[in-house]
């Protein structure tokens, strides 16, 4: 299914390879590739993320409103969405883009020797092979797989420190609840990393310290201005009356 991803990203391997030297630096450059690639989308995605928090609380007054009566609920919901030109999983579209290349990436990492017979596929000896899975360099011993095993270490870290980053914009039931899928998520990284070949776990870890940073020094500020200006407009929309009409009864007629 993704062979036509695969084949793209050998390429460009290949390619950056070519100059690169080392496989852990051509995965980190592919890595700055496709964060560079992603940066106009995040952008969008933050505002849109923005956006959703502002709108959310005129979205639970529509569902508790309606709630009794779920087609008119969705047609309201729709009608709002339309009306402040808001896409719902506007805020999902990097991440959908992200996923696709990471099941590339595994799968050309998985039979890279196929590709290159013979070949070391190294980061300067910090990671001996690329292509092998913490649980692979286990059965080899604790010394050996230390690195691999720091790398995975990285690999539920990395994912923990962005939802916790976002939690901090939260109070109440919302952010303790973020906080705990945080935390699951970042022990499933653990099983899911243990398999994954050491290529995929330094790119993962490079991608998202790359996403930490980002947030910390550009996503936050769009997302402040963004909540700032989305807060204006509704402040400045007019005000919708649902009026209700009565119905007209006919008045009796006088008797002569």
């Amino acid at each position: 299914m993704w062979d036509w991803l695969v084949n793209i990203l050998f390429e460009i391997l290949k390619l950056i390879q070519g100059f690169a030297v080392d496989w852990g630096l051509s995965i980190i450059i592919l890595v700055l590739i496709i964060r560079i690639i992603l940066t106009p989308l995040l952008l969008k995605s933050t505002k849109s993320t923005a956006r959703m928090q502002v709108l959310q609380p005129r979205l639970m007054e529509l569902q508790q409103k309606y709630q009794d009566d779920p087609q008119r609920m969705n047609e309201e919901m729709q009608k709002f969405y339309s009306e402040n030109k808001f896409n719902p999983f506007g805020g999902c579209l990097p991440l959908l883009i992200q996923m696709p290349v990471l099941l590339a990436l595994f799968t050309l990492l998985r039979n890279l020797p196929q590709y290159f017979e013979g070949t070391n596929f190294s980061f300067y000896n910090i990671l001996p092979d690329l292509t092998t899975a913490p649980s692979t360099a286990m059965s080899q011993g604790f010394e050996v797989a230390l690195p691999y095993l720091i790398s995975l270490v990285l690999f539920a870290v990395l994912t923990l420190i962005p939802q916790l980053y976002m939690a901090r914009n939260q109070t109440g039931q919302q952010a303790t609840t973020m906080r705990t899928t945080a935390l699951v998520m970042a022990v499933m990284m653990l099983f899911i990393g243990w398999a994954l070949p050491a290529g995929v776990l330094l790119y993962y870890d490079v991608s998202t310290l790359w996403q930490v940073i980002q947030q910390i020094f550009v996503t936050q500020k769009v997302m402040e201005k963004a909540k700032a200006e989305e807060e204006a407009r509704l402040a400045n929309a007019p005000i919708e009356v649902d009026v209700v009409r009565r119905e007209r009864k006919e008045r009796p007629h006088k008797k002569r």
